[in-house]
């Protein structure tokens, strides 16, 4: 895969990543009401969790919760932990395809 290739897929996969975090992490609720691009630096934070540090889903989820409980200050949303913990494994679960492309 030549350098140019593989910049465009990391550029791919990151946008995936953010519809991802928008769609199924988002803590504050604002899919389809908010700017598509709050979650952004978030994302591309986990993406290179996940592609160049190798993180495990438990670090991802412990990231995920840790912005959203102590940054975003929203540690008594009903079901944080819960959404962390399911788009960190999605995330995970993505790895291979990310990889291979």
């Amino acid at each position: 895969m030549t350098h140019e290739r593989s910049k465009y897929q990391s550029s791919e996969n990151r946008v995936r990543v953010r519809q991802l975090f928008l769609r199924e992490w988002d803590p504050i609720g604002i899919c389809g009401v908010g700017p598509d691009d709050e979650y952004d630096a978030y994302a591309d934070k986990a993406y290179a969790m996940l592609m160049d540090e190798r993180a495990s889903g438990a670090s991802i989820v412990a990231y995920l919760f840790n912005v959203a409980a102590e940054h975003m200050r929203l540690s008594d949303r009903p079901g944080l932990a819960e959404r962390s913990d399911h788009v960190a494994h999605i995330l995970v679960g993505m790895r291979t395809e990310f990889e291979a492309r």
